[in-house]
């Protein structure tokens, strides 16, 4: 029986997409590994450990909501930016409102084409580090993507890259249920930024590998979508070599249910990670955060730095785990959790998690959730500023510390101003 309906959940979710065309060998192996994955796994559920805060009814559904198109008042993250820009409407890679796929010390094709070369670099990582992602853990809708996936990008950074390559996702379909995979390859000694911003879909499925060897160096800066009702699922696998760098900020604000997850294995000595995030929600709101990051060789450092500010029955979720292996020695890492809860119905869930087996680490983990410090407010009140502008002051203070892990200043101050607005917008 056990196994008739893991076949049958398996059979659903592959159902809620058409079938992908057909792709090179090492492609079709890598989806054929994905459903078998799907069949010994299935869909995910209220009993698994890491969705028992975060219910994935709507994420299992056969259909994707049907979501209202908004137009912002405001001008789109990053619009300022110098970057080399590449569009999706509704899934689709859309060249017409993309730059030319081509810059120096870059190589960029899209996913399809990529999918139909014989022999193709990605085949060492497109299905593969998120299949050794899902031990111990397992992942499903990130399977779901390797499975039937056709758009995206594929990257290879070989120098340092002077421009962000910025991934624009474009929502004109109400209904739309969008999965996109990215795989992205750090060569040794280059840099790459890569910057994501918009809703994408109405219910969204993303995957990013990126494979980082030694000596590079990856910055990733995403703000996701407003559309309230919007349902989101994103994973990043990442494999890290000596001495390289990764770091990745995530900026939240609304949606009705979104889960992001990052896989890191630093597999090189001498490697810093560092994963933060900054969510504000309003309401009908659910934003988890899963991190998992194991540490697999000497002398390297890990920072997980996450701030939810919530209000009117918003949930904040955040599991986070940093797994320290035998001859991992000389390791640092450091997880910090907080939301910031501005009234009695919303509600802040928190699971840190070490797992340590070197006896050589400095690590640390804490979480708190309270509400906004009177005192303090008391303190900005009594110097004539009125008592919105000092919580709204004091919002934007708090998330400092997530804001922070993000390297560009430029781009840290537009994060911050963006955050006031909506504290202004979203005031009692």
């Amino acid at each position: 029986m056990g196994e008739l309906k893991r076949e049958s959940v398996a059979e659903a979710l592959l159902a809620r997409h058409n079938a992908p065309r057909p792709a090179a060998a090492w492609v079709e192996n890598a989806r054929r590994a994905a459903q078998a994955r799907m069949l010994v796994n299935g869909e995910a559920g209220r009993r698994d450990e890491y969705w028992r805060y975060t219910n994935p009814a709507a994420l299992n559904a056969a259909d994707a909501p049907d979501v209202e198109i908004l137009e912002l008042e405001e001008t789109p993250v990053f619009d300022g930016v110098d970057k080399l820009l590449i569009t999706f409407v509704d899934g689709v890679y859309r060249p017409d409102l993309s730059d030319s796929l081509s810059g120096e010390h870059i190589e960029i094709t899209t996913l399809e084409e990529a999918f139909n070369a014989d022999i193709h670099w990605a085949e060492s990582v497109f299905g593969v580090l998120e299949g050794n992602g899902q031990s111990p853990v397992s992942r499903p809708f990130s399977v779901l993507n390797t499975a039937l996936a056709e758009q995206g990008v594929v990257i290879r950074a070989t120098g340092k890259v002077s421009k962000p390559v910025a991934l624009r996702y474009v929502r004109k379909n109400t209904r739309s249920d969008v999965l996109i995979r990215h795989v992205i390859r750090v060569e040794s000694g280059a840099d790459l930024s890569v910057l994501e911003n918009g809703a994408g879909g109405a219910r969204l499925n993303t995957v990013m590998e990126i494979d980082i060897a030694d000596g590079g160096a990856f910055h990733h800066l995403r703000a996701q979508g407003r559309d309230h009702a919007r349902l989101a699922t994103t994973h990043m696998f990442a494999r890290l070599g000596t001495k390289s760098t990764f770091k990745s900020f995530t900026l939240s604000v609304n949606g009705k249910l979104t889960r992001n997850e990052v896989v890191i294995d630093i597999k090189g000595d001498n490697t810093k990670a560092s994963v933060a995030g900054a969510s504000l929600g309003d309401g009908d709101f659910l934003h988890d955060d899963t991190i998992f990051i194991t540490h697999d060789a000497v002398n390297c450092e890990s920072r997980q730095v996450f701030k939810k500010v919530l209000k009117n029955g918003a949930t904040g979720v955040f599991q986070g785990k940093i797994l320290v292996q035998p001859d991992a020695q000389k390791t640092d890492g450091y997880q910090i959790s907080q939301g910031l809860l501005l009234d009695d119905d919303s509600n802040f869930l928190a699971k840190p998690e070490l797992e340590i087996y070197a006896d050589d680490v400095a690590c640390s983990h804490g979480s708190t959730c309270g509400a906004i410090d009177e005192n303090s407010l008391f303190y900005l009140m009594s110097r004539g500023v009125n008592r919105a502008e000092a919580q709204n002051m004091m919002i934007v203070a708090f998330l400092d510390e997530a804001i922070q892990e993000i390297e560009n200043e430029a781009l840290a101050e537009d994060i911050r101003s963006r955050l006031l607005g909506w504290t202004e917008r979203h005031s009692a």
